[in-house]
């Protein structure tokens, strides 16, 4: 469906993978998880994606869940495609005043220091996807992601944090212009290195956006998925579309 959907070149190859994007948001929905659902579909979609590549042991509830979903700054979310639960992504968000997240335990000596100068950052992770949906939808990383970008928006932070596999820092080069932040270690009982990788928030903005308008949304979008209600919530619908005929109006008046 995506002919190298993961490596856009050129600028018109580029708007062409953006348009595509967007078209395909028009079957994606966005839910938030209620932290009282121990046995929420993302949480068994977390396990079945990690005991694949047997990167973590079995257990008996076949479910992923760990302290950090607990958390108050703790913001978890599937992502369907046709009513189907193709991926799933969790964020916190680090303040001084909620120093707590994956990234945060493993790195401390590394971003202590930021929070001690008073900056705030997105620790996105349990990035997992459904196997023959990712085989069929190429381009489900950035569909994914883009709950990543859009809380970049809603929170007043810095920087986004992003614990990524050897393997994946490429990507978060190419599309975020992350840098390498933190050397490699391991992350609780994930069988696999990560690094630590931030991109700056303010700096990378609006070219990420022009390059990639699918990662765009409205405020009422971003309030309805990262509000205080998560329990009364359904499935939301992007606003990509909408967001980028605003931006392009303000460009041109």
């Amino acid at each position: 469906m995506f002919m190298n959907a993961g490596k856009p070149a050129g600028n018109s190859t580029s708007s062409q993978f953006a348009n595509t994007l967007i078209d395909l948001l028009d079957q994606v929905r966005y839910r938030r998880v209620s932290v009282d659902e121990q046995f929420d579909p993302v949480y068994r979609l977390r396990y079945e994606a990690y005991r694949r590549e047997d990167f973590i042991p079995v257990n008996s509830q076949q479910v992923t869940r760990d302290q950090f979903d607990e958390l108050p700054n703790c913001y978890c979310f599937g992502v369907y495609i046709g009513g189907r639960l193709a991926s799933s992504l969790r964020f916190h968000v680090v303040t001084p005043e909620q120093p707590y997240s994956p990234c945060m335990s493993v790195w401390p000596d590394v971003l202590q220091p930021l929070l001690d100068n008073g900056k705030s950052f997105i620790d996105p992770g349990r990035f997992t996807t459904d196997f023959e949906l990712s085989l069929a939808y190429p381009a489900l990383p950035y569909l994914t992601l883009r709950i990543a970008a859009m809380a970049c928006e809603h929170f007043p932070v810095r920087y986004c944090m992003s614990a990524v596999r050897p393997e994946h820092t490429a990507f978060y080069r190419r599309v975020f212009n992350a840098r390498p932040l933190g050397d490699e270690r391991t992350y609780a009982d994930l069988a696999f290195p990560m690094q630590l990788f931030t991109a700056d928030v303010p700096v990378i903005r609006d070219r990420v956006m022009d390059r990639y308008p699918f990662f765009l949304s409205l405020p009422e979008e971003r309030a309805a998925l990262f509000g205080s209600s998560p329990t009364d919530l359904v499935a939301i619908a992007p606003s990509a579309r909408q967001a980028q005929r605003l931006e392009l109006m303000e460009k041109v008046g």
